[in-house]
């Protein structure tokens, strides 16, 4: 399996980048540090608005024109969805708590929002009101997801204190799900954001962001 092809490392905005989402003309990050969530311009690479979160932001993902905020609240960390429109930030009426109190990447296909648990390898499809209307196991524990074209592409470990990882894809069949690794991540990655041409992830602990070319 060939690693990723890197087409720029970039700084990020805040130490520790955990979360990332594309909304069609810009990205948006979010710092376990800070706690805030950033939005990116690409070309320019500076920050255009920022806003602090609930509590950690550790999984992002895009809808119409909002953002959902997967975030770790409070001293036992739990984890809430929330929702942060730009420009004015997170709505104070708004939280569905995660099922079984875990997760940490955030998908949407355009119907539901996903879900996924790390170390029970779960991706879950959530209904408007929170409740699982699908389920699907993966073979490796998960760190990042993103929606492209009617397939989930995560990323993914064994091991999360090593440095393999995989960019994973599942496509469906009918009902059928196939999954497949595409392309090894060389370095311990977190969050996956897809800019309509090619993939970002974040490479936390060296605090930079990674844009790497599409495999299939």
């Amino acid at each position: 399996m060939n690693d990723i092809t890197e087409i720029k490392r970039l700084s990020a905005p805040a130490p520790r980048p955990q979360s990332l989402a594309w909304d069609g003309s810009t990205l948006w990050m979010g710092s376990m540090t800070t706690q805030h969530l950033y939005q990116i311009d690409p070309a320019k690479w500076e920050v255009r608005w920022e806003t602090v979160a609930p509590g950690v932001p550790l999984g992002l993902t895009w809808i119409g024109d909002e953002l959902r905020v997967l975030c770790g609240e409070g001293p036992d960390d739990h984890r809430m969805i929330r929702r942060c429109q730009p420009g004015s930030g997170f709505d104070p009426e708004f939280g569905i708590p995660c099922p079984d109190d875990t997760g940490s990447q955030l998908g949407y296909n355009g119907h539901h929002l996903h879900v996924s648990q790390w170390y029970r390898q779960l991706v879950l499809a959530l209904d408007e009101n929170g409740q699982i209307v699908r389920t699907l196991s993966v073979p490796h524990q998960i760190c990042g997801q993103v929606h492209v074209e009617g397939r989930i592409y995560l990323l993914t470990t064994d091991d999360e204190s090593t440095n393999d990882y995989w960019l994973t894809r599942i496509q469906f069949e009918g009902d059928h799900a196939v999954i497949e690794d595409l392309a090894r991540i060389p370095f311990p990655a977190r969050a996956l954001a897809f800019d309509g041409r090619h993939f970002w992830t974040n490479h936390r602990e060296q605090h930079e962001m990674v844009c790497f070319a599409r495999p299939d």
